[in-house]
Order: structure tokens, then sequence, then C-alpha cells
């Protein structure tokens, strides 16, 4: 342990000389050109001099620019959580065991089935062990064995496929929404793997469906700030102690559609992993409307006229979803689709505004620049309004419904599940462009944009977890 600290000690003052070194360089480059350019004034040499000193300095300034750029940010590889079978939860013993909760009465019951049944989940979705006994027992005895049988052997199996030492991890970042013990998720992982005491470790709560992509934008942030290294990024939602022990049908909702589930990803900037990882990372946005009430209370955790503490989804959910997600579409297609695009859209805005308030504004096609997607899974509802707004067909939206209905509602990790699906078919190909977009209470929306970097076969042979 000594000599792997003592390595990234030595790591990071050689960053630091190589650091100093550069900026003397680009100095004395600099002096250099100036002197020269001096030289020829007081001399009155020929003008062709003074346009070698020009274009010096213009090609100085091109390889320092090109020089200086970040290295990007790669998706080596992820692993998804298939839950043990004894967790799996058909639609109908979900049913019968909320019949036997004594606090439910006959019109919340059928409510929850009402939910179920138009939820798009199928036979197949899992539960933790916590939620099957009958009431559920939401200790916190029961979430930490929650976290320890998604987080680990989701880990693991990461490690193994990329041939990944956990001492090889600079950065880890773990986010659970409601879950958030003392030490942290992020120190449970550290303590299991046996990480280094150097590695920088985050806990993100609180986010929502969001948190996955948020967390991978944030990895790339860090990685910038600390030279080439590996990220994890950890993504799941402990169900244990989220159940709703009341009757308030706004907060009932949850309880019938979130599912477990668990992800693990592998980022990295070094350069050499080039060549074996999958995706590299266009751009990412993120945006927000925590400043705006109705979209800040669509989705809150609070307590019912009882005292029970849930989430209450507001009915006006899908509309604030429509306006959080405008946001961020703005700001992405302006970086990625073509200026044929955003003049039509910028027309139609200007002509919805000045001319025809009846005119529908133009929704940019997406799908110019993107071939595959990776919706919010948090209902049918939801995922065909999304796909109506961006003018997505069936194929668009395959992997979002089918995710939903085999795994359910993972919350942030099911992007991942929707990624794994597309590379089962055996969809992507080099240079194709993945759409990932979560959104989480706030309210959030996070757009990743990936590009795939080399053939990816055979995946479904590949993946023991998922």
């Amino acid at each position: 342990m000594t000599n792997k600290i003592n390595n990234n000690n030595n790591k990071i003052l050689l960053n630091h000389i190589s650091s100093i070194l550069t900026e003397t360089i680009n100095f004395s480059i600099l002096a250099l050109l100036f002197s020269l350019e001096s030289i020829f004034i007081l001399q009155k040499w020929s003008p062709i001099y003074h346009t070698l000193t020009a274009l010096s300095f213009l090609l100085f300034t091109i390889a320092k620019h090109h020089l200086s750029n970040p290295p990007p940010l790669y998706l080596v590889d992820f692993s998804c959580l298939k839950p043990p079978s004894h967790c799996r939860v058909p639609r109908s013993t979900y049913i019968e065991h909320v019949k036997m909760l004594d606090f439910l009465d006959e019109e919340s019951v059928s409510f929850m089935a009402k939910v179920l049944k138009h939820s798009g989940q199928g036979e197949q979705t899992y539960l933790p062990p916590a939620i099957h006994f009958i009431p559920p027992n939401s200790s916190h005895r029961e979430a930490t064995q929650e976290v320890h049988m998604a987080l680990f052997p989701v880990l693991e199996d990461l490690l193994s496929k990329t041939n990944t030492s956990a001492r090889d991890i600079d950065v880890l970042i773990v986010n659970c929404s409601g879950f958030c013990p003392s030490p942290s998720l992020s120190s449970i992982v550290v303590r299991k793997f046996g990480m280094r005491e150097d590695v920088r470790s985050f806990t993100i709560s609180g986010m929502g469906c969001s948190a996955s992509a948020l967390a991978v934008d944030m990895a790339g942030d860090i990685l910038k700030s600390c030279g080439e290294s590996n990220a994890v990024i950890l993504s799941t939602e402990i169900l244990s102690t989220g159940w709703y022990p009341g009757r308030d049908s706004a907060m009932l909702v949850l309880n019938c559609v979130f599912r477990m589930g668990a992800a693990a990803v592998l980022v990295s900037n070094r350069r050499e992993v080039r060549k074996r990882a999958k995706y590299r990372l266009v751009c990412s946005v993120r945006t927000q409307r925590a400043f705006d009430d109705k979209g800040y209370y669509s989705a809150f955790r609070d307590e019912d006229s009882d005292g029970f503490t849930g989430v209450c989804l507001k009915r006006d959910l899908l509309q604030v979803a429509g306006e959080t997600l405008r946001s961020n579409i703005t700001i992405l297609g302006r970086k990625l689709l073509p200026y044929t695009e955003m003049i039509m859209y910028a027309i139609s805005i200007m002509k919805k505004k000045y001319f025809d308030k009846s005119t529908e504004i133009y929704v940019p096609n997406f799908k110019s620049v993107m071939q595959h997607f990776c919706l919010p899974v948090s209902g049918k509802p939801l995922i065909r309004e999304i796909g109506k707004g961006l003018k997505l067909g069936e194929r668009e939206i395959e992997a979002a419904l089918m995710t939903l209905h085999r795994f359910g509602n993972q919350s942030s990790s099911s992007l991942w599940y929707e990624l794994s699906y597309i590379e089962a078919k055996e969809k992507v190909k080099i240079g194709d462009r993945v759409w990932q977009l979560g959104m989480g209470s706030g309210p959030k929306c996070n757009s990743l944009v990936w590009e795939c970097i080399r053939p990816i076969v055979g995946e479904a042979q590949k993946r023991s977890l998922g």
C-alpha cells in the first residue's frame, strides 16, 4: 500500500514539474518571437521576415491550443445488476401482498393495482428482500444489506470484465437518492474493495433519476483536474427504506413503480484506453428548473396527514417534465444539430411569436445526428410523451419500453440497462451516437452523448449480470 501511495505522490509531483516546464517553454518561445520581431523592426529588414514571425506565432498558437486540450472522456465498459431470482415479484404476487397490509383500504389497493397495470412493467421485475416482508421491513440494517446486494456484485463484474484492479480507481462516485447512511455509501465500497487511501470518493444523494448522467459529467470534470485517471460511477436506488406506509394516492405511486437495480460504469481519460474503450463522450448538458415553484414541488418528499414520509407526485408532472426537457434540448441542439435545423427552429419561434399564434414550433430532427436513445423509464406514459415530443418512432423508444417491461423503473441506473439492451441487439456501429437522457426531481435534466469508437458484438453472451 505504501509503495502505491508513493507512486501516486511521485505521479502528482511529475505532473506538477511537467506543467512548470511546459509554461517555461511557452514563455521562452513567446519571448524569442518577440525579440526577433523587435530586431526586424529596428534593423528595418524586409517585410518577409515580419511575415515569417507572424506565421511562427500563428503555428505556435495552434499547437498550444491542440496540446492544451484535455484528453477526451472514454466509457471503457459498464455492468448492470440482475438481482437474484428470489427477489422477483410478479404483479399478481405484489397485489396479493399489498392486500395483506392492514393499513391499506380497498380503495388504496385498487389504486395501486391500476397504477401497476398501466405502468408498463412485466412479470419479472425485482424488489429487495425487505419489501417481501409483510409488512415491509424498512430498517437501516435491511437497507445496508440491500447496498451490499446491489453494489458489490456489479462492481466485481465491472472490474473483472475490464481487467481492472480496485486499486487502479482514482475517483469513485456513488449515487443513491433516498438512502444516505454514515459512513457514506462510497466509504462502504472503499472499505469492501480495499481501495487506495488517496482515492477521491463522493456520494450523491437527492438527485433522483438524473443522478447517473450527472455523475458521469461530474467525473469528467474531476478527471480534467487530476490528469490521466480512472473513475467508477455506481448508480442505484435503495428501496428498503423508501417504502411509503400510508394511504395518500399521490405517494403510493412510487411503491408501485420503483424496482431493484444497479449499474457500475468505468470512465477514463487515459490515452491508452482508447483502443479498448467502447465510447467517447461527445458532449454533456445539465439543466434544472428548481427556481420554478411548480417544477420544484412536482416530485417532493414530504409527510402526509398521518405523519408518514413519502414522495408526492403532482398531477402536472408530465407538463413539468416537458418544460425541463425543452431547456435541455435547446442547449444540446445548439451543440450538435446542423445549422439548417436550428434555422428552421428559430423561424418557427418567430412566426409563432409575431405572426401566427397557432403555428406549431418546429421540433428539430435529433435523429439526424443521433442513432440511439436511452430515455427516462419513469413509466410508459412519460416514455411515449418524450418520444412524441422529440418525433421519435417505435425503434427509438424500444430500449426504454423494453427496459421498463423487463426490469421496471430502476431510477438512475435504468440508462445503463437501456444501453445494455441496445448493445445486446448489436445495433451500435462504429461512429453511431447514443443519447442518454436522465430526468429527476428538482427538476433536473442531464444529457450525455456518446460516440461508438470500436465494434460492439457478442455482448448478450458476455453479460453475466444483466
